[in-house]
């Protein structure tokens, strides 16, 4: 009898592992197979931390089960490479690995040589949708649409002129109509340093309040 160990990942607290946990179970039983450890993860896919899966890599390290059983390639790792060295090390470590929705099996040549292909097609689809989101991004351009967020419509030079005059930076913000850290962002795009503390008020500039109350409503 293998010994088996059952590893499961999801995304967000909204969805379950119980349902992952219960199909491998039932095909650990079917294969007559003995489940020793069940791993699990709740991180998004593009995480680099697996806690679950670093573990679960350690123990192979050490020669503790023989087989590892998921319910899809997808729940393994955040992207094909990722995903091609976790199975290359378990292939160096005669673990076999075993997917419960690709049906893919790497105990025998054919399982393995089905794994490196799914790999390298799914590597291409996805270069495949970088190049169609970069062909949309360009044709975009030319056409004179706007991509992304569009820029700040404010008056610069008066959010610098009111941070000399001794505005803090919730006034100004507040007087502009836009947040605190936009605020932060001009001013360190106009002059390079941006200060939690308002500058010294300089001789020629109206009070704080008076800037503020004078502003007409956007």
């Amino acid at each position: 009898m293998k010994r088996a160990v059952l590893y499961a990942r999801i995304s967000t607290v909204d969805q379950t592992l119980q349902n992952q946990l219960l199909d491998l179970r039932e095909m650990a039983k079917q294969r007559g197979h003995e489940v020793i450890r069940e791993y699990t993860d709740t991180i998004s896919g593009a995480k680099t931390k697996r806690p679950g899966l670093d573990q679960l890599l350690e123990d192979a390290r050490r020669n503790r089960f023989d087989i590892v059983l998921v319910s899809a390639f997808d729940r393994v790792a955040r992207n094909v490479r990722h995903f091609l060295e976790v199975l290359d090390e378990l292939n160096h470590l005669g673990i076999e690995f075993v997917s419960l929705r690709e049906n893919i099996d790497t105990g025998g040549p054919l399982g393995r040589a089905m794994v490196v292909i799914v790999g390298a097609i799914a590597q291409v689809e996805r270069q495949a949708i970088v190049e169609r989101v970069k062909a949309g991004m360009r044709r975009a351009r030319l056409e004179g649409r706007q991509i992304g967020r569009a820029p700040l419509r404010v008056d610069r030079d008066a959010i610098l002129h009111e941070r000399e005059c001794g505005l803090s930076l919730s006034q100004i913000a507040k007087a502009h109509r836009i947040s605190k850290a936009s605020v932060c962002r001009i001013l360190k795009e106009l002059r390079g340093t941006v200060s939690e503390r308002p500058v010294p008020a300089v001789l020629g500039c109206a009070h704080g309040k008076e800037l503020i109350e004078s502003r007409p409503a956007a």
